[in-house]
């Protein structure tokens, strides 16, 4: 198969440890792996105990992703291992994403997974067991450049997955390896289907792993019970227009589920105020933002002028340009929002990105 060559082992490489969450993506890469010849390794992080996880139907590291990571390597003749990090997990993930909601901002949860348990972790893992590599199945792309490995987006605009691993380090690239990267979904469930794999017709996990009901509120009341108080809804005048039942219920760019009525226009949230436990709207020219100031910044690749910048991961790359801590936009932005990501890229390149700490408005705010 062409898609071996996409591993890029280092000369006298003698073992491959595969991250496997139990999907199909993962098992096919274990599967490329274990035909490279080399001695290939699967490793499952556990993030839900064993009650727990049996009834998260969807999630991912769940019960059902564990045992079916283990037919995988079963049926490969590969050695699988599991290992216990619902700790690490809860603290670096869950209890951050609640924390994030509470303070008014939009938390991107499956970055901080991979900035912590997904990555870091396994880190140390495959090094403690000698690995030459660490393999997974994001759809992107490590391309060996002048300086060293380069981050870029995976070959399927539909599925690439840049967005969120931003923040992977230089030295993390080095050990990492991505066979996906060039290959459409359809192609790699062709693969798992030809080598048989028990997956190849599984559904994909959802996004956010660990609210399977989608009810992101509910489980910040059920972590953070102090996250029901309610509050103001007012306008860009600070004008009371109604009341909220949490802030955790809105986040910048929102307009259903207001409730309030008698604007001539259309009102959206424009930004959600924690201390004073308010939240505030208006028209759709007050989201456009000039510029966001960036902290925690990941820098992959020189942050020239003619950069573009993602701010959500389902958001077209624009054009903008870095001023010190600034990102600012070429023409103004909408939907950006404090605590998401905002990612940086020279064409396929991932350049890096930081943590939108705030924006600034545009001028047809005013």
């Amino acid at each position: 198969m062409q898609e071996l060559a996409d591993f890029q082992l280092p000369p006298g490489a003698r073992r491959i440890v595969v991250a496997m969450s139990g999907g199909v993506d993962s098992s096919v890469v274990a599967a490329l792996a274990a035909r490279t010849g080399v001695e290939t390794i699967g490793v499952t992080l556990q993030l839900y105990d064993h009650g727990e996880a049996t009834k998260r139907a969807g999630a991912c590291c769940a019960g059902r992703d564990i045992r079916d990571a283990r037919a995988v390597c079963d049926r490969l003749g590969i050695a699988h291992y599991v290992f216990d990090h619902e700790t690490s997990f809860r603290e670096q993930v869950v209890d951050r994403f609640a924390d994030e909601y509470l303070a008014g901002r939009t938390p991107i949860p499956c970055v901080q997974c991979n900035m912590g348990p997904k990555f870091t972790d396994l880190f140390a893992l495959a090094r403690d067991l000698g690995a030459d590599a660490l393999a997974t199945g994001h759809y992107v792309r490590r391309v060996e450049g002048e300086h060293g490995a380069e981050l870029h987006r995976g070959a399927d605009p539909a599925r690439d997955q840049s967005y969120f691993l931003f923040a992977t380090t230089a030295a993390q690239l080095d050990f990492l390896r991505f066979p996906l990267g060039n290959l459409p979904k359809p192609r790699v469930r062709e693969i798992a289907a030809e080598l048989e794999l028990l997956v190849a017709a599984k559904p994909d996990s959802q996004d956010i792993c660990f609210v399977p009901d989608g009810d992101y509120a509910g489980l910040v009341k059920k972590l953070r019970p102090q996250a029901a108080q309610g509050g103001e809804i007012v306008d860009l005048s600070g004008r009371k227009l109604g009341e909220h039942r949490g802030i955790i219920h809105y986040t910048v760019g929102q307009r259903r589920g207001l409730e309030i009525g008698g604007s001539p226009e259309p009102l959206y949230v424009v930004r959600v105020e924690a201390e004073a436990q308010r939240v505030v709207v208006g028209p759709r020219r007050a989201l456009a933002v000039a510029a966001a100031r960036l902290e925690d910044m990941n820098v992959l690749g020189p942050l020239s002028s003619a950069l573009t910048a993602k701010v959500r991961s389902m958001a077209k790359p624009v054009p903008a340009r870095m001023l010190g801590d600034r990102l600012v936009f070429d023409a103004p932005e909408y939907g950006v929002a404090p605590g998401q990501a905002a990612v940086l890229y020279d064409g396929d390149r991932v350049l890096g990105g930081g943590w939108i700490a705030e924006t600034e408005a545009a001028m047809a705010a005013a």
